[in-house]
């Protein structure tokens, strides 16, 4: 699951992990929506892209430490986003970042579950 580090509240409880080239080229093409409990982490990945997709999505830039270093929110179909100075691009649905409070600087935490 994905907590957010300075409030402990749990953002995902469901994560995707697109580690390989094929699954970061994938993402979350082909697919109608996104759940509000689940989010995609691309790594390595500083740039993401909308195209083909049908809804828009919340994007979290993070560094290595899981700091996020930029938030883009309600990503619309057909559009890019990046951040150079990121190591990971989390994908979560449209609303997501605003309603758990993640701001710039908060750092995110992938917790297993037990």
């Amino acid at each position: 699951m994905l907590v957010h580090g300075r409030t402990r509240e749990v953002v995902a409880s469901r994560v995707e992990l697109a580690v390989t080239w094929r699954a970061r080229r994938t993402g979350l093409l082909g697919r109608a929506g996104l759940d509000a409990a689940a989010a995609m982490v691309l790594a390595p990945c500083l740039a993401v892209h909308t195209a083909f997709m049908r809804f828009p999505i919340d994007v979290l830039f993070v560094d290595r430490q899981g700091r996020a270093v930029r938030l883009v929110h309600g990503l619309r179909p057909w559009r890019v986003a990046a951040a150079p100075r990121a190591w990971a691009a989390i994908e979560l649905a449209a609303g997501a970042l605003r309603r758990h409070g993640v701001e710039a600087g908060d750092r995110l935490e992938l917790v297993a579950l037990d």
